[in-house]
């Protein structure tokens, strides 16, 4: 955590807290122990043993829940988590540049259960409902870890939020002339805009939205290759496609065992097949963060119970056209109904008792009224409709003051997860097949067993030395495993914050 900058970044930004007991590294180290630990909020640490956790931070107790949400509500006030975030990225990137040739770009829907606030509503996934949300647009790298994420206002869209707010922070984190490849999925799909970001110097990577011919099938080949060492085999076939007049894009489509295609277009002309291809299919390593991330580091759970009034500004589709379309809709159903039973009657109308039309219509005639009369309503809603502005300001909506939640402690709380995450992915990393066999299947799960194994912490002054050793785990392998990574660890030599004890890390037979 130290070497991602939690301690030296957060301290830029925020400087030192009001006098206390705990102060700027006390909080900051705190919170990142909480994400490693996985307690989900502060009303957790009701559970914890504060003098265990106090020995962390080198205290003779951690923190309790009033204390923390009143630190948390001093950083927040401040408004700075945003230059935090971009701090860290850019400090990110620096360590390591290559990682930004791709970026992955997608959104995560944060449902809101309560009643008690007026939210914004849009598509969850997940539950395949339409309910008061907040998403969030997260960029991550192109090996899934994250970079940097922005919140939506009032739910905008993937395009509308990439040109106001991701994009630009991706040309001041890569630099002015190099060219970064934007992977996203069908949502963000528009010829027009793929042709304004080539212009702008970003390229796209994506998949082909609506149907398309089929290609034959001997226009595939088998192609295998690597991929950041990975071995990769698919059947591939490629053409150039004019997706706007004057506008190409190459098009790569790979042949499923089930026979269906899959097409991915992108700006980027040299690339091999068979990597763009797997660049691809690897965006679900994203949707993999995302759900590790809900799962153990709480990423939906409320920061806090504060709320914030939308911007003057921002709009939003009217209301009153949803009520008024929804109440169509259901006036159309009604009728189709009407009509399919009219219909019916006229294909089993005996001619030798109603031989003429109008003989069948004066017989059906209250079926018929009943179906005018749907009609006129239908039409007169939609002439009703087209007189109401598409979208009114968001504090012109009638009813309860639509509200967003507590944008800032979300976004303190968020960055903090997302470099303890990164912080257990180095863990990860140094762990290798020799240490442990199982190391991409189960090294996360190891690493948060490690991480929650009881521990001695001995200082010794004399020997400058801050001695952690760790007691037994489950099994030979694991505990194999931990010296493996604990000898890694001492090879860096770290001082513990505020101490000039190196840290030594040892695992006790």
């Amino acid at each position: 955590m130290l070497e991602l900058g939690l301690l030296e970044i957060g301290e830029k930004v925020y400087g030192s807290l009001r006098n206390g007991f705990y102060g700027l590294r006390s909080t900051l180290l705190c919170l990142g122990f909480m994400a490693l630990l996985r307690v989900r909020n502060p009303e957790r640490m009701q559970f914890e043993a504060p003098g265990e956790l106090g020995t962390l931070l080198g205290l003779d107790r951690a923190p309790e829940t009033k204390t923390i949400r009143r630190k948390l509500t001093e950083l927040v006030e401040r408004g700075q988590a945003s230059q935090l975030s971009a701090s860290l990225a850019e400090r990110w990137v620096r360590q390591a540049p290559r990682a930004m040739g791709y970026l992955y770009v997608d959104g995560h829907v944060r449902a809101y259960n309560g009643e008690k606030h007026r939210l914004t509503k849009t598509h969850v996934a997940r539950r395949r409902l339409c309910m008061p949300a907040t998403t969030d647009y997260w960029i991550n790298a192109k090996n899934a870890e994250p970079v940097f994420f922005v919140t939506g206002e009032v739910n905008e869209r993937l395009i509308a939020t990439m040109k106001t707010n991701i994009l630009p922070e991706v040309r001041r984190l890569a630099g002015k002339k190099r060219r970064v490849t934007m992977v996203f999925d069908r949502e963000g799909w528009s010829p027009k805009w793929f042709k304004e970001l080539y212009a702008t110097g970003f390229d796209v990577l994506t998949y082909r939205k609506g149907t398309y011919d089929m290609w034959p099938r001997s226009a595939f080949d088998v192609i295998e290759g690597r991929v950041d060492g990975r071995k990769v085999s698919y059947e591939l076939a490629e053409k150039t496609v004019r997706v706007l007049p004057g506008f190409k894009m190459r098009e790569v489509r790979r042949l499923r065992t089930d026979g269906k295609q899959t097409a991915v277009v992108t700006t980027r002309w040299k690339t091999r097949a068979i990597e763009l291809a797997w660049r691809m299919f690897a965006r679900w390593r994203q949707e993999n963060f995302f759900r590790y991330m809900r799962e153990h580091f709480a990423l939906d759970a409320m920061a806090s119970r504060r709320v914030e009034p939308v911007s003057e500004e921002l709009t939003i589709p009217n209301p009153k056209c949803a009520k008024l379309e929804k109440k169509l809709g259901k006036l159309k159903i009604g009728l189709q109904k009407l009509e399919k039973d009219y219909g019916a009657r006229a294909f089993e109308n005996d001619e030798s008792l109603r031989p003429t039309a109008r003989g069948f219509k004066i017989a059906n005639g209250k079926l018929g009224r009943e179906i005018r009369a749907l009609r006129l309503k239908c039409q007169r809603l939609k002439e009703r409709i087209s007189t109401l502005p598409e979208r009114i300001a968001a504090m012109d909506a009638e009813g309860p003051q639509i509200v967003k939640l507590d944008p800032e402690t979300k976004h303190l709380t968020d960055t903090i997860k997302m470099l303890a995450y990164r912080a257990e992915t180095v863990l990860v990393g140094l762990l290798n097949d020799k240490a442990y066999a199982r190391t991409e299947e189960e090294g996360r799960a190891l690493v948060r067993e490690i991480l929650r194994t009881p521990a001695d912490v001995m200082p010794d002054e004399g020997a400058g030395v801050l001695r952690v050793r760790l007691h037994g785990l489950a099994n030979p392998r694991s505990n194999a495993a931990a010296a493996s990574l604990c000898a890694k660890l001492n090879e860096v030599a770290v001082c513990y914050p505020g101490t000039e004890l190196v840290l030594r890390s040892e695992v006790l037979e």
